[in-house]
């Protein structure tokens, strides 16, 4: 029972396989085949699940992934979304089913999971270094010519290394390596145009390398000054799109199209109108979008920046928060404080706290889960256990222990990093289908 498209990728083995007892989130005491999880009736607000729980709701889903097909075909750009956000086959397959031209991971061992579920183009945002991933990388190209896997270099070390690997195994095709321009004190790139010119140069000189674009992250610059924020990213974009053309006129690049990429969660609109004009040069140019957070958005702190992005288009709805953390209240120990059943194993707390949004009593007559009043607030949480303060009303007598409590996050990549096994639920709660997770 799946209402999310699949796209072809190699998925039948999930459906078949035996979940055991102790999978999160399900309740189970026998094992059960994931496919028929659809079948079993559950609902999340009559719990009938284990808790916690994480669940994804598929109108948003669906929602989200049409939204950002349109936003890309309104911008002429090619969306290439960072799975590292989520790490699932299925959500991997129905954002191929929208148009994705293929999937952004982070690690060679990313792209070998992407592989084994038929993925068919890869770009490796991130250095190849490493003796063994950059082999685990190349086998997969030598053994299946009809996968493309694209990766980054920002340095001549790095060039060299990936050239002496390339020339042991004896790849039959050139190996597609895009430069990387980075940002002064932060993560990995190119400091200056210059060296990235020199690394494209050395590149471009090298048997068994094909330059094949220029890349980088302007997501480095996001910071609470919206304003400078804009600047800093239109400056940025448009030093990576000079270097293109740079490289250009030298006649550096070796594949059949020009890659230029860029593109976080945060400002990815101003990536589709920095890159849209760039025309003119000896092969098309293809502007790859990478943002992975976009699918299922949150209540954080994307959602706040998100809403200037549905500003400055200016096109109605923007994107939904899909995903939710749903817990149960084990104890109120204080008038003021419920402890739920959901801590630092479940939810992602790096860049805020999860945010209470609702709450429901299974078994009552409420038709849906009720708004949370202003003030609830999370204030803390250990490994399995978090801190939910209720603020002065009535919230304090209705909440009782066995309630549920519905929590939207901040920052998806960290909550799904720590499941399994999420649930695709409709607007109703119910449970449709199961999806799985590789970190």
């Amino acid at each position: 029972m799946h209402t999310l498209p699949r796209d072809g990728l190699a998925l039948s083995g999930l459906d078949e396989q035996l979940l055991p007892p102790g999978t999160k989130g399900l309740p189970l005491t026998g094992p059960l085949r994931q496919g028929a999880i659809g079948l079993q009736g559950w609902n999340v607000l009559r719990g009938d699940t284990s808790f916690p729980v994480a669940v994804l709701k598929e109108s948003a889903l669906l929602h989200n992934l049409a939204w950002m097909r349109d936003f890309c075909a309104r911008h002429g750009a090619t969306l290439a979304p960072h799975g590292k956000t989520t790490m699932s086959p299925q959500l991997f397959a129905a954002q191929l089913a929208n148009g994705a031209w293929g999937i952004t991971l982070a690690s060679a061992t990313q792209v070998q999971v992407a592989h084994r579920f038929n993925v068919r183009r890869v770009l490796l945002a991130n250095q190849l270094v490493a003796r063994a991933d950059i082999e685990a990388v190349l086998a997969l190209l030598h053994g299946d010519p009809d996968f493309e896997c694209f990766v980054l270099a920002d340095s001549i070390e790095g060039v060299a290394r990936l050239s002496q690997a390339v020339t042991s195994r004896k790849l039959l095709r050139p190996l597609p390596v895009l430069v990387e321009l980075g940002i002064e004190g932060k993560r990995a790139g190119c400091r200056t145009p210059e060296e990235a010119l020199a690394v494209a140069r050395t590149i471009a000189a090298t048997d068994g390398l094909a330059l094949a674009g220029i890349e980088g992250y302007e997501g480095l610059l996001v910071t609470q000054d919206r304003e400078a924020d804009i600047r800093a990213v239109n400056a940025f974009l448009s030093r990576l799109v000079e270097l293109v053309k740079t490289a250009d006129a030298e006649g550096l690049f070796g594949h059949q199209e020009i890659l230029l990429s860029a593109g976080g969660s945060s400002y990815f609109d101003l990536v589709a109108r920095g890159f849209s004009g760039v025309h003119g040069l000896s092969r098309p140019v293809r502007a790859v979008l990478r943002s992975g957070c976009y699918l299922t958005s949150d209540h954080g702190s994307y959602k706040r920046l998100l809403a200037q992005l549905d500003a400055r288009e200016a096109i109605g709805e923007g994107l939904r928060p899909a995903l939710e953390v749903w817990s149960m209240v084990q104890s109120r120990p204080e008038p003021g404080l419920a402890i739920l059943t959901m801590g630092k194993r479940d939810a992602s707390y790096d860049e805020a706290l999860p945010i209470p949004v609702y709450s429901h009593r299974p078994g009552s007559d409420a038709r849906g889960p009720a708004e949370l009043p202003p003030g609830c607030e999370i204030v803390k949480m250990n490994d399995q256990h978090a801190y939910l303060r209720l603020p002065e009303g009535a919230i304090r007598e209705q909440l009782q222990v066995g309630d549920l409590v519905g929590c939207g996050i901040s920052h998806p990549c960290t909550t799904f990093d720590k499941w399994q096994v999420l649930l695709a639920v409709d607007d109703s709660y119910t449970v449709k289908e199961a999806l799985n997770t590789f970190f």
